[in-house]
């Protein structure tokens, strides 16, 4: 299935903008780590787009979310690897992070929501304002972006990376959509 393939099926189950928004905000991040670590930037890609498909419908039941969007992704024939990575990024389910995707998405899926609170609490609103060295500061305080669980985001560290590296790549990728993200 093509990108945009993909993305035809996901707006029939995703109506939120700022759902939307979230998922490409991960396609991109998980792209631009696929390329740091030589993987199939197609297939990370991929995942982060889809890893939400599900949301929406179990919203009200977040202990069946992701294990609903892995279905509904395996029936429509995406490889395991996909499936599994989006099944596990919800911690609720207790099943480990294998692979480097799995790692990976588990890391930048509340990332991508510090980033953008970043963004919005600056005057100027836009991502552009935003460096690494802000959302560090940031990151430390509690009560900002309270929804972006930071030990789901330093389990970064399992991929090699340092906390101001992997949000260094999440800003880097999410700063190159800006406009589609509106900031």
């Amino acid at each position: 299935m093509t990108r945009e393939e993909a993305y035809s099926e996901l707006i029939k189950y995703v109506d939120n903008k700022n759902l939307l928004k979230h998922m490409i905000s991960t396609e991109v991040v998980l792209i631009r780590l696929a390329k740091h670590f030589d993987q199939d930037p197609d297939l990370w890609g991929m995942t982060g787009l889809l890893h939400d498909i599900d949301y929406e419908d179990t919203k009200e039941e977040p202990e069946i979310h992701s294990l609903k969007g892995a279905e509904m992704l395996e029936s429509m024939g995406f490889p395991e690897e996909l499936v599994y990575a989006v099944k596990v990024h919800n911690q609720r389910h207790g099943l480990p992070c294998i692979s480097l995707l799995d790692k990976a998405l588990y890391a930048t899926d509340p990332m991508t929501g510090l980033i953008v609170a970043g963004a919005l609490v600056r005057p100027e609103k836009k991502i552009a304002a935003v460096d690494v060295q802000y959302l560090r500061k940031k990151f430390d305080q509690k009560a900002f972006a309270r929804g972006a669980d930071r030990d789901q985001i330093l389990t970064c560290s399992e991929l090699g990376l340092s906390l101001e590296e992997f949000l260094g790549y999440g800003l880097e990728a999410m700063q190159g959509i800006s406009n589609e993200l509106e900031l």
